[in-house]
């Protein structure tokens, strides 16, 4: 089999998981906040990540010494993925996913701040060709400008922040250490979050089920993303992770009589065209380094 045939297989699980917990958290909404949707779907992250652990002897790779880079990732990422949930139960889906795909994006105007990167030109187009991708799948007006907009389009400045951090865990961390310090940090924020009126919804036995789905879909996406990403270079993984826009659109428009927007889909090919852009000019540059 293929490289890019099984990073394909690897891509097709994380697009169906992405899917799955957006469906999951639409579902949930009129009974949950999106606090107490991220302290349950944390503790469902704890049991599965501490059966894991137990499972494969990988409680050694627990560490400590970088635990004030691990609060800072997980505040970042608690709080884009509470913007992202609450997106997803007010706007169209297929805008949520075409606006989440300029995380990338944010990346390179924040990194040069945070990782100390250059800004290059090609990156700068890139950032350039990503903005007006968000303009023309945005279409700020007063009329067409709501929350949810703005929900999805900070959840990925926050995914960005949590992308450069993570970057900077993997140096040093396993992939275990990271997950384990995701769940246990983001389940006491969710409890601080969602008790601090001192009113948290209980499951039932239909949302129990939701609440599952959420939490098991939220760690196999990037579960299945890495994976595609240790076999296959980014400029493989990133056109087949594209489909996830499609896919939810079709979701959308099947689940909840959503229209195919045209325009979300030409702008979310643009901000495509850029992250594409960025990543194979950075392959080039790899290759003729390592020449």
């Amino acid at each position: 089999m293929s490289t890019t045939l099984r990073a394909a297989l690897w891509m097709t699980g994380s697009i169906a998981s992405f899917s799955f917990m957006a469906v999951a958290g639409r579902a949930l909404a009129p009974r949950f906040d999106t606090f107490e949707i991220m302290m349950y779907r944390s503790l469902v992250g704890v049991i599965v990540v501490l059966i894991l652990a137990a499972a494969t002897g990988a409680w050694r790779e627990v560490r400590f010494d970088r635990y004030g880079l691990h609060l800072l990732r997980n505040l970042a990422h608690f709080t884009g993925q509470n913007l992202w949930f609450f997106a997803v139960t007010v706007i169209p889906l297929a805008q949520v996913f075409a606006l989440e795909f300029t995380s990338p994006i944010w990346v390179i105007v924040l990194s040069p701040l945070i990782l100390g990167e250059r800004l290059t030109l090609m990156r700068a187009l890139a950032v350039v060709l990503g903005f007006a991708g968000i303009l023309i799948v945005a279409r700020p007006d007063p009329a067409g400008l709501n929350a949810g907009l703005v929900a999805a389009a900070m959840a990925a400045v926050f995914f960005a922040l949590t992308i450069m951090m993570t970057k900077r865990l993997t140096r040093t961390q396993s992939i275990t250490c990271i997950l384990f310090h995701l769940t246990t940090m983001q389940l006491v924020f969710g409890l601080v979050a969602a008790g601090y009126d001192g009113d948290v919804a209980l499951p039932d036995a239909a949302s129990f089920i939701w609440l599952a789905l959420v939490g098991v879909a939220g760690l196999l996406a990037h579960w299945c993303l890495t994976h595609a990403l240790a076999i296959a270079p980014a400029t493989v993984v990133v056109p087949i992770d594209f489909v996830r826009l499609p896919f939810i659109a079709v979701v959308g428009m099947l689940l909840y009589a959503e229209a195919l927007d045209i325009w979300v889909f030409v702008g979310a090919l643009i901000i495509f065209g850029g992250n594409y852009l960025n990543l194979w000019t950075e392959a080039r540059r790899a290759a003729v380094a390592n020449r």
